[in-house]
């Protein structure tokens, strides 16, 4: 999927640019027939007053989390999120964009899944719903639950994208790839609790830290890809194999979505996250402090 700037210029219909689309080309092309609009709000942006016409709730702390799984927001088998999305009405051929009421955080997420569920014709909204309002663009009181026809989407997933403790283990031994932590600088050296109770605090040996946040600008916007690329190249150096990690998996795919947008294509998500590696465990060891600065040497990502 090719990479975008920050301000995307419209194209024809509703075929998308790449990962991330602006306020203006989504406005243009909201009414569009073969566009879907996911909120994928979380906490407490979920469920809110307002929202963008016509959005559907892809609802990450709901229905599209396994909650089954020890760690929350884990990624639900192909069969039940081929069900979602078709609930949904999804099309194979739908293009998707995806917007959270935080402004770039959750909906990253819902874009790395259907990446990872083999589906690419989706993006997420650079600012979120942020961004919208800040654009003097209109929002609707938020009304009920989608009940429209049902879609055709057929998850097709792909392996790697997702990954589990012993594959991210693997990679920090690894001399060619990098993990890299979302989280704030603060949790991950084991100075601030954890929200999550029974987990421990600090990070993975080896592992670097670019918090989630740093990747935007000031006004909410992802940052440009060169600057993108400098900062997650500051603590990898060459390396172009690139995990990603968090509290729970969800702003590590802001990561992934940064990186994306910076050019690298060989990356993965551990989808359990601090949630599961942080548990009591003689397997997956946790040290505190600031970890690796890679090549920036105050640590800061660039």
């Amino acid at each position: 999927m090719p990479t975008s700037q920050n301000s995307t210029s419209p194209g024809a219909g509703s075929e998308i640019p790449g990962p991330l689309v602006g306020a203006g080309w989504l406005a243009e092309r909201l009414t569009v027939p073969g566009l879907v609009l996911f909120d994928a709000s979380v906490g407490a942006h979920r469920g809110a007053a307002h929202r963008i016409a016509g959005a559907r709730p892809f609802d990450l702390d709901g229905d599209l989390s396994d909650h089954d799984a020890p760690a929350p927001h884990t990624m639900p088998g192909a069969a039940r999120f081929t069900e979602a999305m078709r609930v949904l009405g999804v099309d194979d051929t739908s293009t998707v964009v995806v917007y959270d009421g935080a402004g770039i955080y959750s909906s990253a997420r819902a874009w790395w899944m259907l990446r990872a569920m083999g589906f690419d014709r989706a993006a997420v909204l650079d600012g979120g719903l942020p961004a919208w309002k800040a654009a003097g663009l209109p929002v609707e009181a938020d009304g009920p639950a989608y009940d429209g026809p049902r879609g055709s989407f057929t998850a097709r997933p792909r392996p790697g994208l997702l990954v589990d403790s012993a594959t991210v283990a693997a990679a920090l031994a690894d001399p060619a790839a990098a993990v890299l932590d979302a989280r704030t600088r603060e949790r991950f050296a084991g100075t601030a609790p954890e929200p999550r109770p029974g987990l421990r605090g600090g990070h993975m040996p080896g592992a670097f830290n670019l918090p989630f946040a740093e990747l935007r600008r000031p006004d909410g916007l992802m940052r440009p890809a060169e600057e993108l690329r400098a900062a997650i190249g500051a603590l990898t150096g060459d390396r172009e194999r690139l995990y990603f990690s968090c509290g729970s998996g969800v702003t590590a795919c802001v990561l992934a979505l940064g990186a994306t947008l910076a050019g690298y294509r060989d990356l993965a998500v551990y989808d359990g996250s601090w949630s599961e590696w942080g548990m009591p465990s003689d397997r997956r060891p946790v040290v505190t402090g600031h970890g690796p600065a890679g090549g920036d040497a105050d640590g800061s990502g660039g």
